[in-house]
């Protein structure tokens, strides 16, 4: 059975290059939602059922790390796996957000192992099905 994921970042390229990556690293996916900035990515967790997101951190509206924050207030980050798809890797700020509970952390430009290796790391702790 394939994963429900949501794709937060402003940038539709960006959005279109992970899917696209997602599916070259055989990660079974059900469905892909897409959101521009935190605040739309919010409304697509309230309406949708969302395994796993993969979230940029530099976004307009509403950043990734509020969004990320937003869902650790409301305790979601225990059974939400989030990773962070970003540029920005300063170790400080990846340590503050594995503090908040992401699940995972891939650093842009990526490549499909990547994103494998970052799935298949979350995938027991979270439940996550995998194949």
């Amino acid at each position: 059975m394939g994963m429900n994921v949501l794709i937060v970042d402003d940038s539709a390229t960006v959005r279109a290059v992970l899917e696209k990556t997602l599916k070259l690293a055989e990660i079974p996916i059900t469905s892909v939602h897409h959101a521009t900035n935190g605040a739309e990515a919010l409304e697509v967790l309230q309406a949708e059922q969302i395994d796993i997101v993969f979230a940029d951190l530099n976004m307009p509206v509403m950043n990734g790390l509020q969004m990320i924050m937003k869902l650790y207030e409301q305790g979601r980050l225990k059974t939400l796996p989030v990773i962070v798809v970003s540029t920005e890797g300063g170790r400080q700020r990846v340590d503050r957000l594995l503090e908040l509970g992401i699940a995972g952390y891939v650093r842009k430009p990526f490549h499909p192992e990547d994103v494998r290796g970052a799935v298949n790391q979350i995938s027991e702790e979270h439940h996550v099905n995998v194949a």
